[in-house]
């Protein structure tokens, strides 16, 4: 058994930032990762995905993009290669290739972490494997008859792999909105299952909308200052693509070329999918809640006197969808494919500590779990409103390294 003083479980942007940060504190540590550095960038998502946020806002501890596009999105396989730079920018201490198979406390206040390589022992743990880890499915998806092929986004890779005929996407959030554009440019019908989701333009008065609300503190806005942070857990991510013509995507869009629109997915039946009369719905409340933000972008572009340097205030449509059915006959439909964008669940089945709430979450302030020496970073809303973008992670992990520096001080004293 090999012993160190703190492990990192995994290594992607989190683990890495975490890294980083002990790295400066002279923690010794290593990072745990089941695959190569970014394994789910490089294996669970599509060809054609690059990152929503722009160049500029790739910011991790001690690194940022250098490069001569800040203004563009990179590519999937562009961040994997910026994650490799950055571990090697600091010699990331990172054994690739190591699954961890149990995380449980040795009796003595410390953990043994199992791997398929081999024990550790170590008095600190960081669990780094992010916010996306399993694909959540309605419990009516074991329903669909055997004929209609069933593809989560992890598993999807490009339109080509799909079997010939209709393809229904579930979910309207960022990733269901670009699999239902791109799957519906390679000449097949697409219907889109609604649902909850955020609109927002890709820029607005010349500039990025990430821009905006960065410089609002939308970004930055702590947990404990919001309202409601169960009410924030629970919205949708935004509905953006990143593409180098700086387009937007939303459903005016989607509708206007040729993309059916319909209500959430409800349940399975019969042979038919049941769906929610709320499409109209949720479009009102979307826009209504786009317009609010304009509003205060509009403001703001006001109190701090940079009208002369933005574009004038745009007028955004509002999107009006036509009628949708209350159910869909897959077959009658010509359906042979249903692409399920329904977000993600954690999977702590390798967890042995008892820290997980009713919803199988991890419970923590902030990333500092009730065990002592446990801690958890990545996770949405974390401490931030960007606590799991590549841009937010980082203040996460100079804090947890700061909490985890001072205990082992303290022990130490």
């Amino acid at each position: 058994m090999q012993s160190i003083d703190t492990i990192v479980v995994g290594g992607s942007q989190a683990g890495l930032a975490m890294s980083r940060c002990l790295a400066e504190r002279g923690v010794e540590h290593v990072v745990l990762e089941r695959g190569r550095i970014g394994e789910r960038w490089r294996s669970e998502r599509w060809r054609s995905l690059r990152l929503l946020t722009p160049n500029w806002q790739s910011r991790l501890p001690g690194y940022r993009y250098t490069g001569d596009d800040p203004h563009g999105y990179m590519t999937k396989d562009e961040l994997v290669g910026y994650l490799e730079g950055y571990a090697r920018s600091f010699g990331a201490p990172v054994e690739e290739g190591t699954a961890v198979l149990a995380l449980a406390t040795d009796g003595e206040g410390g953990y043994r972490v199992t791997t398929d390589r081999g024990e550790w022992a170590a008095r600190r743990v960081v669990i780094a494997t992010g916010d996306s880890d399993r694909p959540a499915l309605p419990r009516f998806a074991a329903a669909l008859p055997p004929a209609i092929h069933q593809v989560v986004t992890t598993r999807y890779q490009a339109p080509d792999d799909l079997p010939p005929g209709g393809v229904l996407v579930v979910g309207a959030s960022a990733t269901g909105v670009q699999l239902a554009e791109e799957i519906h440019r390679s000449g097949r019908p697409v219907t889109l299952a609604v649902g909850r989701h955020t609109r927002l333009p890709r820029r607005y008065r010349g500039r990025d909308i990430l821009f905006w609300l960065d410089a609002l503190g939308i970004l930055d806005e702590r947990a404990d200052q919001v309202h409601d942070l169960a009410a924030s857990l629970r919205q949708p991510s935004f509905q953006l693509v990143g593409r180098p013509d700086h387009a937007t995507l939303d459903l005016d869009v989607l509708q206007r070329l040729g993309v059916r629109l319909v209500g959430t997915a409800l349940d399975f039946e019969a042979g038919r999918l049941e769906l929610c009369d709320d499409l109209a719905a949720s479009t009102l409340k979307a826009d209504a809640k786009l317009g609010r933000l304009l509003a205060r972008i509009d403001a703001f572009v006001e109190r701090a006197g940079l009208d002369a340097e933005v574009d004038p205030i745009e007028s955004i449509a509002p999107v009006r969808p036509a009628p949708a059915p209350p159910s869909l006959d897959l077959a009658a439909e010509g359906i042979a494919t249903v692409v399920w964008a329904t977000g993600y669940r954690r999977d702590y089945g390798w967890l042995k500590v008892p820290v997980l709430d009713r919803a199988g979450d991890i419970r923590h302030q902030g990333g500092v779990t009730p065990a002592p020496g446990l801690y958890v970073l990545g996770m949405r809303f974390q401490t931030r409103r960007n606590s799991s973008f590549l841009d937010g992670v980082g203040n996460d992990a100079r804090e947890l390294a700061a909490h985890l520096d001072a205990s082992r001080r303290r022990r130490a004293a």
